[in-house]
């Protein structure tokens, strides 16, 4: 429980239904600052939990939270790459350490507030994951990694709902947090500013200034570090236009801690890589498999197919012209409502092999 209006509705439709139901909170962030594990939140998880008579506990996983979350976040930015912690937190804690500390406390099931489905395959009887009923909460983005064994333990009980009727539901219980506001930043992040918690928390010698060039290796202007920019980023760069001619960022080299920017045009990519890929049906597809690709939580599935999915890497290849591509964020696949399975984007493909 969040303290939010989502994990208290889910709450009270597992009371519903009739089960036993304990709430509980997680303290993640030591020392706070961020939008996440404040007092205020346990008070209304809390609150929400005596309004519907169950008990509530807050666990502790801040250190947990800090060398599976924060480091490899930290890392990332240092390397280039721009992190996604919100997916690496639901793997490794909310659906690995709280399931553990959970069924110590005797649970069946873990129920959380996410906007997802569970579907039973046909053929084999086996749980996998669906996309929302709200397409516009869709939250699987963030749940790749859950495979049939986490899913046979674990309840979303918002998942046909709208977030509208979700909050009307909170109000017809007479929840305080029906109204509750959201957060969308980075939960850990004291005001949104990752460029300043990267440089307070990673070794001063991993932050290194470089140059800004363009595509032929120009250099257009100095910066302070590669873990300030993502690729696509256009404001920030600290660069004059003297050519009328908007920039983004194109590519990030931490080894030579180079910037390289380009035109709107050439932000494009034909394909990527993916690393670390769960198969929710255990093996991967087999190659040509037709599939879509979301490449950011709030960017449409791009049409695409499976070229290759052996070793260490999967390659995907978009049906013609398609988006930029992040290094570090997920790359989750999708079969109509069905989530296939997922990964992180290693590289982006400029060209496609065959050419």
């Amino acid at each position: 429980m969040s303290g939010g209006v989502d994990s208290a509705v889910a709450a009270a439709r597992c009371r519903a239904a009739g089960h036993e139901v304990i709430g509980i909170s997680l303290r993640l962030a030591a020392g706070g600052g961020g939008s996440c594990c404040s007092l205020d939140d346990f008070h209304d998880a809390g609150a929400v939990a005596d309004r519907l008579g169950f008990p509530h506990y807050v666990f502790d996983l801040a250190d947990e939270f800090e060398r599976r979350v924060i480091r490899p976040f930290v890392a990332e930015y240092v390397a280039g790459r721009t992190p996604n912690p919100c997916a690496r937190c639901n793997r490794h804690l909310k659906f690995g350490v709280l399931w553990e500390r959970a069924r110590a406390l005797g649970a069946r099931w873990l129920a959380t507030g996410h906007y997802a489905r569970i579907g039973t395959d046909p053929a084999t009887g086996r749980p996998y994951l669906r996309t929302a009923a709200d397409a516009a909460k869709d939250q699987t983005y963030f749940l790749f990694a859950l495979g049939p064994a986490d899913l046979a333990h674990t309840l979303f009980p918002v998942g046909e709902l709208t977030k509208a009727e979700v909050r009307a539901e909170a109000a017809a219980l007479g929840l305080a947090v029906a109204d509750k506001a959201e957060s969308m930043e980075v939960c850990f992040v004291p005001g949104g500013d990752t460029a300043g918690f990267v440089e307070r928390h990673a070794p001063a010698e991993a932050l290194r200034p470089g140059p800004i060039v363009d595509e032929a290796g120009r250099e257009l202007g100095r910066h302070a570090g590669v873990h300030r920019f993502t690729i696509g980023q256009r404001r920030g760069l600290g660069l004059t236009s003297g050519s009328g001619t908007r920039r983004y960022v194109r590519a990030l080299d931490a080894g030579t801690a180079t910037v390289t920017v380009s035109d709107a045009a050439g932000l494009g990519a034909r394909g990527l890589v993916a690393r670390e890929v769960s198969w929710t049906g255990g093996a991967a597809p087999a190659p040509d498999t037709p599939l879509a690709v979301r490449i950011r939580h709030r960017h449409p599935p791009v049409r695409a197919r499976l070229a290759r999915a052996d070793g260490a890497d999967t390659m995907v290849l978009f049906e013609g012209d398609g988006p930029a591509v992040t290094p570090g964020q997920a790359a989750v696949f999708y079969r109509g409502d069905a989530v296939l399975g997922g990964g992180w984007i290693a590289e982006a493909l400029a060209e496609r092999p065959d050419q």
